[in-house]
């Protein structure tokens, strides 16, 4: 996927108006001028940065409801502020490291979506539990070491939206063996060989059925 085939994509899948449109455009300027002072991203990618990064983070929108989200590992924002600035929920982003977490919080009020973005700089494991509708994490952790994590931020209705790039598969066989729900794979509009790991009803198969979690 090119830049413009990346823009003709949002385009199409989404009704982007002029300042969603604009909030993008200085997210992405953002990052690149952060990224002089931290590395946020690949160097390598910047000249694809609407490819890899704004769509590949986007498209998870299509598999998810637009309710509260929680956002693990959120780094430089990917996924977690393209979510926020294209939608109008409540976003909340986790992220461990200082400097990354001051970033987003500083984008956020550039972007003038800090009304609706909250930003933790916690370990996740330290982060007060609390049920959200959707659950996203991009390069946070294989997926049987995420699900043990996150668990305590779900119910049964949550949507869990994972891009796991080509170990789509591995992952979800290697977590199935503890972890039992209504799992698919999405192919990524990115990379046809890559996928998104799409759950509901996710829980733990050492949790017998109508015990309390």
């Amino acid at each position: 996927m090119t830049e413009d085939e990346a823009r003709r994509w949002l385009s199409a899948n989404f009704d982007v108006p002029r300042e969603t449109w604009d909030r993008l455009e200085r997210f992405v300027a953002e990052v690149i001028a952060e990224n002089e002072h931290q590395n946020l991203i690949s160097a390598a990618t910047i000249p694809e940065i609407w490819a890899r990064h704004i769509v590949d983070s986007a498209q998870l929108l299509r598999h998810a409801p637009l309710g509260p989200w929680i956002d693990l590992g959120s780094g430089p924002g990917f996924p977690g502020l393209v979510i926020a600035a294209m939608g109008d929920f409540p976003v909340t982003l986790v992220e461990s490291r200082r400097r990354r977490a001051d970033f987003l919080a500083r984008t956020a009020e550039r972007l003038g979506i800090a009304n609706r973005v909250t930003v933790i700089d916690k370990r996740l494991e330290q982060v007060e539990s609390r049920p959200f509708a959707a659950i996203s994490a991009r390069a946070f952790a294989p997926l049987d070491r995420l699900l043990p994590l996150a668990a305590r931020f779900a119910t049964p209705d949550t949507i869990w939206v994972l891009p796991k790039g080509r170990s789509a598969q591995a992952e979800l066989d290697t977590a199935r063996i503890t972890w039992q729900g209504a799992f698919r794979i999405e192919p990524s509009v990115t990379d046809p060989e890559a996928g998104v790991i799409v759950a509901t009803d996710v829980r733990s198969k050492t949790i017998r059925p109508g015990k309390a979690r």
